[in-house]
């Protein structure tokens, strides 16, 4: 009988969180107070970036996930690679968020479908897409505040 177990690697799971302070999330307007130091300040008006924010049942961060950073007016939300972080590090919840560089963070078709399709992906595994926040350098759009999710 053939031995396979040193022919494919072992896959672990490890999840430490340390000493961090947690911040507590409880509306839109926090989440873009806090996600905006994420962003690179000296690139927010250049390019955009998605990142995914993990909270767990408390709304309490647990970390983020820089999820791509793409051109002038788009960058890639690979559901996938968010749900996957989110089970890792076992979030109730997902904040997704990405800026917008031309200043105007009234959403397109594209973003409301992504985030329509985030949702569905969150909801077979018990995750919660609280919000999609597109952040400038100077205001944020809600689609949460504005009953689009």
């Amino acid at each position: 009988m053939k031995q396979y177990k040193g022919s494919i690697p072992e896959i672990t799971l490890k999840y430490k969180t340390g000493e961090i302070k947690k911040v507590q999330i409880m509306s839109s307007r926090d989440a873009y107070f806090f996600l905006k130091e994420l962003y690179d300040q000296d690139t927010i008006e250049l390019n955009e970036t998605c990142i995914a924010l993990f909270l767990n049942r408390a709304n309490n961060t647990i970390g983020w996930f820089k999820v791509s950073q793409g051109g002038i007016n788009a960058t890639v939300v690979d559901n996938k690679l968010i749900v996957a972080t989110a089970l890792k590090c076992a979030a109730s919840s997902i904040i997704l968020s990405h800026n917008h560089p031309s200043g105007n963070a009234k959403p397109g078709e594209t973003d409301k479908s992504a985030t329509n399709t985030l949702k569905d992906a969150c909801s077979l595994f018990d995750i919660t897409l609280l919000d999609h926040i597109i952040c400038t350098s100077k205001e944020y759009f809600s689609f949460a505040d504005e009953g689009l999710i």
